[in-house]
């Protein structure tokens, strides 16, 4: 196990999922989220989305499969959250009721598919091809960790940025979100309908 620790693979995983993951960018949807009266739990967000990660990198399209679903499919579901997600952002209006569950939003949307979004556990399976097992798993415990650190600290880094900034960084994320939302729906819509 040691021989195949390689800084090299840990650090270039790191690389690939932090700016896919992109928590620092999702920091004005979580204030948005909170400042509409959303509990947030850091430590069950972070562990439910480390638990996606893993779940689809063991099993992956078997999982998929059992249900009858392919993977462009999957992606398009998140978009489709995403996409309503980025609205509410802009526009500053719920369209999503937030319910009462123990659960709050760690699971949805933070966990998935804020954090192991579609195109996140795309590219991590992804890497399966290229790295050793052992390196891509360090890899994303790193990230996971830093995702853990702004959600728990959330305050800390809302305070340190001013509610000006967060305010500008809220719609301009938004539309960001709704890019990459209409990016991720383009991209798996017609190889559902070719697939």
């Amino acid at each position: 196990m040691l021989q195949a620790l390689s800084l090299k693979e840990i650090f270039s995983t790191f690389l690939v999922m932090f700016a896919i993951i992109d928590i620092t960018g999702s920091i004005p949807i979580f204030v948005s989220m909170r400042d509409k009266g959303t509990k947030i739990k850091p430590f069950q967000a972070t562990g439910a989305a480390l638990l996606l990660f893993v779940g689809f990198f063991i099993v992956g399209d078997q999982l998929l499969k059992l249900f009858g679903i392919d993977m462009p499919s999957f992606a398009v579901a998140g978009s489709v959250v995403l996409f309503i997600l980025a609205f509410e952002m802009i526009l500053g209006r719920d369209i999503i009721k937030n319910e009462p569950t123990s659960s709050g939003a760690s699971i949805v949307p933070i966990a998935f598919p804020l954090i192991a979004g579609p195109g996140a556990i795309t590219a991590f399976i992804s890497l399966h091809a290229e790295y050793e097992t052992v390196n891509i798993m360090i890899g994303l415990a790193l990230n996971i960790v830093i995702d853990f650190f702004v959600l728990r600290h959330l305050d800390k880094i809302t305070h340190w940025l001013g509610q000006d900034i967060i305010y500008v960084l809220r719609k301009f994320f938004g539309v960001i979100l709704l890019a990459m939302a209409v990016k991720l729906f383009a991209g798996n819509i017609m190889a559902i309908f070719h697939g």
